[in-house]
């Protein structure tokens, strides 16, 4: 490789810094000045590599001006999913292993793949030319401007030269693939890049594309600034997508749609990723965060614009609903530990920005945006967008520009209120008690913070400015009123409330805080959760709150049972999503208490009962979106109940389904899977190896490894594990697959012994920090007690785990937090479970 940078020395020096890593840079470097006269530099002093950077070092001092130099340099294709690497595929022709060639450089790893300063602030254009093979794609951030043969039988390949942009953003991918594409009506061509012989599979995200690159620029009345957008699905990709300019790069899994084998839960996921992505290319890629500590404002930001685009393209989606459980509640759950963190961290060294690539960055970031968006307006909000691209534009920006722009359209204390939101760790949970007086109630409200381990707050504690709203029963999806809580106590007073009447606050489930309401109060909400007469929003956003206090240990567990009793008549797939968190939080602690483990199974049945009868197996003719999400849910339902009515179908189908005289339908397939896997023998182990081995799909592919994770029998378990840790399982997928088995009590003692084992390989192998976090999270959360606390916390701390050092103080915080629930409830959800033997 070589490459030239041209930049401006502004004060006179010997040596000039730069990043690089992985990299050989051959000693011959000659600095051209801005008069014509040459330096050579005298060495390229590598010894400082420990902080992956280089110096080039010059005999005279390099004066002030504009100057431009020349290296030559080397380095491989690695296998690490990062800098420039190697992804290995399948040839859809002669079955033969291949690779192609891919960038990731986001955060830090630009400096894998060629000299520079791997910094976001750091702007520049780029001209990338590639030398490829002639029967290879050769992609870039731009359109190919010039190509050319060469004498030794390859083809150059030179692209137009990109805006200014930063490092992290540059991005190349040279291999086999095949395309579909279309135009938006502003004419940006918009392609999806698949496997060869695969291009059906693209057209879902490529119909979203160029719907969603106009929705963004009329909502932010800013173009999309490219000629061009591609999407490309890589067959070895560390994330789920990533958003370099121009040339989106994504799993298989996060882009493909077969229209037969793909469900509707993944095509709605597929629909957010698109947007999430081309949301970036505004907010992030046109507009650049100052610094890694400023992640956040990539990250939260295209969280919200992605449920706010497809909740307008996809009405029938009910995306906001949806938001609450798969956004807004992740991140209260982890925003509640000790080992959380601020929205905006301080981040000293680039290496540290991976470990907050999590639910606070992404899922917080975008709550706290949503709550902001409900406190402003739409309008405002948009017309601040606006204000903030147009100042921004091919520049950086910090939070506090995003807080000024909006405060300036909208004439609100954003600042004041949004600073205390993004530098403090947590959220409070508000009390609420209220006393009536004539037509008029009275609240007194009360804000501390929320800890998951029930932890008292001193009289320091932290404090927050809290929009908050109300609604009552008068007129349910209405704002009855609001007010801004910016002390630890108030008094609220709201006329025409009668003393029958339920209040809730919080409506929508906008605001990121729990509310903790007096007895009185709760007791209203039954038979409004009862009849359905309180919103969806409202009863989901009620059980959230009151689980989270359990939990802590501010109330009992018998109380949620009880709540979830009232629900038997439940109809919305979002809400029956949420109470399937809580159910399997409950079932997950109960691993610990067998005895009465299948008395939870039996009050589990007695909850479905309702909802089961109306559920087909079958897709009906009228249903809608909603419609099948919600077989989804009740249908993995009856699969943890272990349902004997549902277990004698799922086996009738997959008999049908192996001898080819019923395949099984996209939407079904997962429960059906699992289900016959939970008791298979050899044979029948067999069987789901040989489809796998057979299928081309990775979401099928996928979804074949999660089921094996359901298999009981010890033996085959083992068996599971290893198979996992072989060639044939995508080193992007071991890890989650061993995450899968480890969720039952058997396998996740499995799954530790190994690791115990062979931690350094483990670290070595599958070690980038994203999915290692997940991994120790997802593995290990379960544990419920204090020796196991201990005995975690010891191993990792006497073994490596850079990189996911904050996932592992954060498993170790939840396993006590177990340790504490079960030992404190035990008895009351034994005393309540006596119903249900």
């Amino acid at each position: 490789h070589s490459g030239f940078s041209c930049f401006q020395v502004k004060e006179p020096t010997k040596r000039i810094v730069l990043n690089s890593s992985d990299l050989e840079v051959e000693k011959d470097v000659t600095l051209e000045l801005s008069n014509g006269s040459a330096i050579k530099a005298t060495e390229v002093d590598t010894s400082v590599n420990d902080c992956e950077t280089i110096a080039l070092v010059f005999s005279s001092e390099v004066p002030t001006g504009k100057c431009k130099f020349t290296l030559k340099f080397s380095g491989k294709l690695n296998d690490s999913l990062k800098g420039l690497y190697r992804s290995k595929y399948t040839s859809h022709d002669t079955n033969e292993e291949r690779y192609c060639a891919v960038t990731q450089f986001e955060a830090c790893d630009a400096h894998r793949c060629f000299p520079c300063w791997d910094d976001p602030a750091i702007k520049a254009s780029f001209d990338i030319t590639l030398a490829v093979p002639k029967n290879r794609v050769a992609l870039s951030n731009m359109p190919v401007k010039q190509e050319e043969d060469l004498p030794d039988g390859n083809r150059l390949v030179k692209f137009e030269t990109t805006p200014i942009m930063s490092t992290y953003l540059v991005a190349i991918v040279v291999g086999e693939f095949d395309y579909i594409e279309d135009f938006t009506p502003e004419g940006i061509r918009v392609r999806v890049y698949t496997p060869v012989g695969k291009q059906e599979q693209g057209q879902f995200a490529l119909e979203v594309a160029v719907k969603v690159l106009p929705y963004y620029k009329e909502y932010f009345k800013m173009p999309y600034p490219l000629p061009k957008m591609d999407l490309i699905a890589i067959g070895s990709f560390a994330a789920g997508a990533m958003e370099n300019w121009g040339l989106v790069t994504y799993r298989e899994t996060c882009l493909l749609v077969d229209q037969l084998m793909t469900s509707t839960q993944r095509k709605q996921w597929i629909a957010l990723i698109v947007a999430h992505e081309l949301a970036h290319q505004w907010f992030g890629n046109l507009v650049t965060m100052e610094w890694w500590t400023h992640l956040w404002l990539n990250e939260g930001y295209a969280t919200f614009a992605e449920f706010l685009c497809v909740a307008s393209l996809f009405p029938e989606y009910d995306m906001w609903t949806q938001f609450v459980t798969e956004t807004w509640s992740p991140a209260l759950k982890l925003d509640a530990l000790k080992n959380s963190h601020p929205i905006e961290v301080p981040v000293g060294h680039p290496l540290e920005v991976d470990e907050i690539f999590d639910d606070i960055s992404y899922s917080k970031g975008a709550s706290v945006i949503r709550m902001l968006h409900r406190y402003i307006g739409d309008a405002d909000f948009a017309r601040g967008m606006n204000l903030y691209f147009n100042k921004y534009k091919y520049g950086n920006a910090a939070t506090d520009d995003l807080w000024s722009t909006l405060e300036e359209v909208s004439n609100k204390p954003i600042s004041s209120v949004m600073s205390l939101w993004t530098r403090q760790m947590g959220y409070p949970v508000i009390s609420v008690r209220s006393e009536q007086d004539g037509n008029n109630r009275k609240f007194y409200l009360k804000q501390t913070q929320y800890w998951a381990d029930g932890s008292p707050s001193s009289g320091e504690s932290q404090m927050w400015m809290v929009p908050i709203e109300f609604s009552s029963s008068k007129a349910p999806n209405e704002v009855l009123h609001e007010v801004l809580l910016d002390k630890r106590e108030a008094e609220v007073v709201i006329s025409g409330v009668g003393e029958n009447d339920w209040v809730k606050l919080n409506p929508g489930s906008a605001g990121f805080y729990r509310v903790q309401y007096s007895t009185e109060m709760l007791q209203k909400f039954k038979p409004a959760v009862a009849d359905l007469s309180l919103p969806p929003l409202d009863r989901l956003g009620l059980l959230g709150d009151l689980f989270a206090l359990v939990q802590s240990g501010q109330t009992s567990t018998d109380q949620a049972l009880l709540l979830l009793e009232a629900m038997q008549n439940e109809d919305n797939c979002t809400v029956w999503s949420s109470m399937t968190s809580v159910l399997s939080k409950i079932r997950m602690l109960l691993q610990y208490a067998p005895d009465i483990q299948p008395n939870f199974i039996n009050f589990g049945r007695r909850l479905l009962a309702n909802i089961a009868s109306t559920v087909s197996w079958d897709p009906r003719p009228d249903e809608g979106h909603k419609d099948k999400l919600l077989r989804n849910v009740i249908l993995d339902l009856l699969y943890a109940f272990e349902d004997e009515a549902s277990v004698a179908e799922c086996h009738t189908r997959f008999e049908a389904h192996k001898n080819g005289s019923a395949p099984l339908w996209s939407d079904i397939r997962s429960t059906v899977y699992k289900t016959v896997l939970r008791s298979a023998d050899a044979a029948t182990y067999e069987t789901f190896l040989t489809l796998y081995r057979q299928e081309t799909l990775q979401e099928e592919k996928e979804r074949i490894l999660h089921a094996l994770a359901a298999i009981r029998n010890e033996s085959l378990h083992k068996e599971v594990l290893n198979f996992a840790l072989t060639d044939e399982v995508r080193r992007q997928t071991t890890l989650t697959l061993m995450g899968a088995i480890a969720q039952s009590r058997k396998g996740r003692d499995l799954v530790w012994d190994y690791v115990k084992n062979n931690w350094d390989e483990i670290h070595k192998k599958y070690g980038t920090p994203v999915i290692l976090s997940g991994f120790i999270s997802a593995s290990f959360s379960h544990y419920a007690s204090e020796e196991m606390a201990v005995e975690v916390e010891k191993f990792f701390a006497e073994n490596n785990t850079s990189g996911a050092e904050r996932a592992v103080q954060q498993t170790v915080e939840r396993i006590r937090i177990n340790a504490a629930w079960l030992k404190r409830d035990l008895p009351c959800i034994k005393a309540f479970l006596q119903n249900f033997k």
